[in-house]
């Protein structure tokens, strides 16, 4: 199901992919043959409800696995790829826009690098102080996420 709903809205086609990684058991053989991919191609409003449903759910399951209540977050730290999805999140996890970190406005969207990079921000910005409980979750990679709490110190 969820392979069904990745290949509908985000997916990137190839003209022989497929049939060069299925001879060789998934490992391309080298030097790699050339293929022809076309463009990425997102629904991006698929992918935006997958995300603030996804998220804050990854959340939420890492939060009872902890033992904590919502209410414990001091902050929340989401990968920083879109503007609309932080602020949906943060809304469905009923988390003010107060404790919401986000340096997405002065950077644009950093990749794998933007949960770490807005870290270290509020951390030598001193938001982030010894003690906090911050819900970071990190999503993309063809629609995967995982999520985590940490006690910061």
């Amino acid at each position: 199901m969820f392979a069904d709903y990745l290949c509908r809205h985000l997916h990137c086609s190839s003209s022989n992919a497929d049939s060069i990684l299925s001879k060789t058991n998934g490992v391309p053989g080298f030097p790699p043959k050339k293929t022809n991919f076309s463009c990425i191609e997102m629904n991006g409003k698929e992918v935006f409800r997958f995300a603030v449903r996804c998220v804050p759910q990854s959340i939420e399951k890492a939060l009872e696995e902890a033992g904590l209540p919502a209410s414990s977050i001091d902050w929340l730290l989401l990968h920083q790829a879109n503007q609309r999805i932080i602020d949906a999140a943060a809304n469905r996890l009923s988390i003010p826009s107060e404790k919401v970190i986000s340096n997405l406005a002065n950077y644009g969207n950093t990749s794998a690098a933007s949960i770490p990079l807005a870290l270290d921000e509020a951390v030598r910005g001193g938001k982030v102080k010894t003690g906090d409980i911050i819900a970071a979750s990190g999503f993309g990679a063809g629609l995967t996420w995982g999520s985590a709490i940490v006690k910061w110190g």
